[in-house]
């Protein structure tokens, strides 16, 4: 079972065995921009769910603190999101990057979730700190061709995102909401005319009232071919 160890503001330190990992897709606050979004990738043949917002039930072990992961092919990428992760002392809000496979989205967005890990940050804020301001707190997501993000291709806030207690009450109506339980939040638009599938990937969230931020990053290293 993988451990998840996660540094506070005040210096101490939460650690989660993770029981259940969820992703949750199109969960945009405003609706009708996630139907339209839908519509877009219809066009490009990735099936669209018979509900919104979605939640995918995700491999425990692929929540992730790696500084590098391993994909099978050239036509993988990130999605800058918030993670949810309730411990014994409570719920925790840390950065997240929803590593996603898009060859075999067209296929299934469940299966495309389970190819490869998310990756969250090595910090992580008390999610009772940070309520009152959540929408404030900036998203942002760069990637880069060499080890260095250094484009910028996710930049808004949890503000545009259904919010943390939204989905605590969904966990709690399938009784997943107890220690162990990791939400992936979804994600924000890219930027259009940036290429996405990058060697590095960074995410970050930054609350400007506190002055406090997380951060995830990574390299993408791509697995030999397959012999048969």
């Amino acid at each position: 079972m993988t451990t998840l160890s996660f540094q506070l503001p005040d210096g101490s330190t939460r650690n989660v065995e993770v029981k259940h990992l969820l992703n949750a897709g199109y969960a945009g606050r405003e609706q009708d921009e996630v139907q339209a979004h839908i519509a877009e990738l219809a066009e490009l043949g990735v099936p669209g769910p018979t509900t919104t917002p979605a939640l995918y039930p995700v491999s425990p072990y692929l929540a992730q603190q790696v500084s590098e992961i391993q994909v099978q092919h050239g036509r993988t990428s990130g999605e800058a999101e918030w993670a949810l992760v309730i411990t014994e002392e409570g719920v925790l809000l840390t950065v997240a990057c929803d590593h996603t496979d898009r060859e075999l989205e067209v296929h299934g967005v469940a299966w495309s979730k389970n190819a490869s890990p998310d990756v969250l940050g090595r910090k992580a804020w008390r999610l009772d700190d940070v309520r009152d301001h959540l929408d404030q707190i900036t998203l942002k997501g760069w990637v880069g061709k060499g080890d260095t993000p250094d484009t910028l291709i996710q930049d808004s806030a949890l503000g545009a995102l259904l919010t943390p207690d939204y989905w605590l009450g969904v966990l709690t109506e399938r009784g997943l909401n107890e220690p162990g339980t990791v939400l992936i939040s979804g994600t924000v638009a890219m930027t259009s005319g940036v290429d996405q599938f990058a060697r590095s990937w960074k995410v970050e969230m930054a609350d400007p009232v506190t002055g406090h931020s997380v951060d995830a990053q990574y390299v993408v290293e791509q697995m030999a071919e397959p012999i048969g």
